[in-house]
């Protein structure tokens, strides 16, 4: 009988647009690429039907590499749904393997496809710089390419260890930390010097050589030959105790507590591991943490967790040997790398950085030793911050679980948008926009609304109908072009689900006459307004449907949705005393046609200030050197009502 039944039963073919039939037709357009596609080393990228690139990959033989992507019954399937949107191939052929590697790195880095492993937090790290173009040298913290003359120590894996350290240095070593225009400009020791952290050269307080003898003790200290330096000081510590010399003797004592200091912070040091990185891969639920550690100079200089996005079907070693690629697209590696799992294509992946560097650079996964103790120091961290992750995403996740609860939402809200407005007395308005997810805040969205309307600046309901009209006509402009090519309406992720706005029922009112104007009428609208008094705690909450709710006062939900309303506060004021103080350093002379900086320099030398220019005659104008008569006759002209 089931025979019967299973030969009335009508099996539909695979038609174009079904997974099958998207799929096969992406295979088809691999296959008449490699038509011409040659056997040479390069790198391929695949495009789908915007001409955005959904994945970069690097190839030995481009041929031989491609023709696996036809196979699809063999593909995983993250590289399924990738040959499925795949609409055009396009290569690059390269030298060697190694070109095609670093070539591969750079693309993934600026193109950001999104079938390929990324480092989302990638980001430069200061260094340590004694200068060497100057005869004093100065020695400050640098971030970026290392261009200017000196020597350089780093990276440091802070700003704030970089600034301790120089402090401490300071200290120790008494060098200046001024730039040279500075420098130039004394003539008397600046407030460094009376504090004990540098020896005034700038004045003649020190020779050249021995101010040159305490960069050399800087020098060393930061190559990592502390002892040796240390021990020296102790010398000249008890020898000028013994020529009862005590101011000197306690100079030095300081300057020895100093590097102690110094040495206190580096917490985990192993002999003969003299420049260093370690880098160490924990996996769990899908996700992958990476732990850096530092060292140079035989010094731990710190260390930062990243966690690259990737599909959830790569194993550890995949997204190790990927970051590994990309962290160093725009750092200089360090000649040893201790990696905690072995990843593929390690030594061309080596061969890649060295080139890179222009020195040999190794890339080992230690099994046994100090160097094992080390990757397992970093596995420890790497574990422990996936672990912070992991519960601080479960608890942001029962935060908006709440949120959609109190404010009836369909679902989970994926994307919250918080709106403030910051003007004083109308001047410098500004309205902002910060989001929110199940990430926590995504600072890479926030949008400023310079306020063009001057006849909506210092209205508050103004300016919040001004900025929610700029903000959903470019959403709404964003969605018609999406539904154009063919990606239908549904939300994409920049559309809100749920839409805060920091004020009462006025504003709220003001909002949804915007979105009503709009057509919009799927985005949920809620006001936060803090109570009696402006009582943080006893916030009121305005919908359109219901009467305004209170949260009781030691409720989660309420203190994040005050977290929420703060951020746009705060980066509401942060922006409007920006522009502020933009403003301030403006002149009324810079709005006057034809006058650019050499002219407005000579007359605010001549009058002293802008607005002595504009109450200046126009005889006094036309006295000004450098200002002829046509000159003079616009600038006052300008003041005086009968400009342009």
């Amino acid at each position: 009988m089931s025979g019967d039944i299973e030969d009335l039963v009508e099996v539909p073919e695979p038609t174009a647009e079904s997974p099958v039939g998207r799929i096969a037709a992406g295979a088809e357009v691999i296959r008449a690429a490699l038509r011409t596609m040659p056997f040479s080393p390069g790198v391929y990228r695949m495009l789908d039907a915007k001409g955005d690139v959904l994945y970069v990959g690097k190839a030995r033989s481009l041929k031989r590499r491609v023709v696996s992507y036809t196979h699809v019954d063999q593909l995983s399937v993250r590289l399924r749904r990738m040959v499925s949107e795949t609409v055009t191939v396009e290569i690059v052929t390269t030298h060697t393997e190694v070109e095609a590697l670093l070539l591969e790195s750079n693309l993934i880095k600026r193109l950001r496809p999104r079938f390929n492993v990324l480092l989302r937090d990638d980001k430069s790290f200061p260094d340590i710089i004694l200068t060497g173009d100057h005869p004093f040298p100065q020695i400050a913290k640098h971030r970026g390419s290392r261009s200017r003359p000196g020597r350089y120590f780093g990276p440091f894996a802070s700003a704030g260890s970089v600034n301790r350290t120089i402090i401490a240095l300071q200290r120790a070593f008494l060098v200046r930390n001024c730039a040279d225009t500075v420098f130039a400009q004394r003539t008397r020791p600046c407030l460094q010097h009376q504090i004990k952290r540098c020896t005034a050269p700038c004045v003649g307080r020190v020779t050249a050589a021995d101010y040159a003898a305490q960069v050399a003790d800087a020098e060393a200290f930061l190559s990592g030959r502390s002892r040796a330096v240390q021990a020296g000081l102790v010398e000249r510590m008890q020898a000028a105790s013994d020529a009862l010399d005590f101011e000197s003797a306690a100079l030095y004592r300081d300057r020895i507590r100093a590097l102690t200091q110094i040495q206190a912070h580096q917490d985990i040091n192993v002999a003969g591991i003299d420049e260093a990185d370690v880098i160490a891969a924990h996996q769990a639920g899908g996700q992958t943490c990476i732990q850096v550690f530092f060292f140079r100079g035989g010094q731990n200089l710190g260390n930062h967790p990243y966690f690259p996005s990737h599909d959830r079907q790569l194993g550890v070693e995949d997204v190790l040997g990927a970051f590994v690629g990309q962290f160093y697209d725009n750092k200089t590696p360090p000649a040893l790398i201790l990696l905690s799992h072995a990843v593929p294509e390690q030594d061309l992946l080596g061969e890649a950085l060295s080139v890179r560097a222009e020195r040999k650079v190794e890339l080992f996964t230690p099994q046994r030793g100090d160097r094992r103790k080390l990757v397992e120091h970093a596995l420890t961290n790497a574990r422990e911050a996936h672990g912070r992750r992991l519960a601080e995403s479960a608890t942001q996740r029962q935060l908006l679980e709440g949120v959609a609860r109190v404010f009836a939402l369909p679902g989970l809200p994926e994307r919250i948008e918080i709106y403030d407005n910051s003007h004083i007395q109308g001047a410098h308005a500004v309205g902002a926009m910060v989001v929110a997810g199940p990430e926590g805040f995504v600072k890479g969205a926030y949008r400023k609304f310079t306020i063009r309307d001057p006849k909506a600046a210092g209205d508050d309901f103004a300016m919040m109908r001004e900025v929610f009209t700029r903000r959903f006509v470019r959403a709404l402009e964003e969605r018609a072009a999406e539904a154009e090519a063919g990606e239908g309406t549904e939300r994409n992720s920049a559309w809100p689900d749920l839409v805060l706005i920091d004020g009462g029922a006025g504003q709220l009112s003001a909002a949804q006459a915007v979105l009503a104007d709009l057509g919009v009428g799927d985005v949920p609208l809620v006001a936060i307004a803090k109570g009696p008094d402006r009582d943080a705690g006893r916030e009121r909450f305005f919908t359109a449907d219901r009467p305004p709710i209170s949260l009781e006062q030691r409720d989660p939900v309420l203190y994040f949705l005050q977290r929420l309303r703060d951020e746009a506060h705060r980066f509401a004021i942060g922006t409007h005393r920006a522009k502020r103080t933009k403003a301030l350093g403006q002149s009324p002379l810079d709005e006057v046609p034809g006058i650019g900086p050499r002219r407005k320099r000579a007359l605010l030398h001549h009058f002293g200030s802008a607005r002595a220019v504009a109450r200046a005659g126009l005889a006094d104008l036309e006295s000004v050197p450098g200002i002829n008569k046509a000159v003079a006759r616009l600038v006052y002209d300008f003041f005086h009502g009968n400009g342009p």
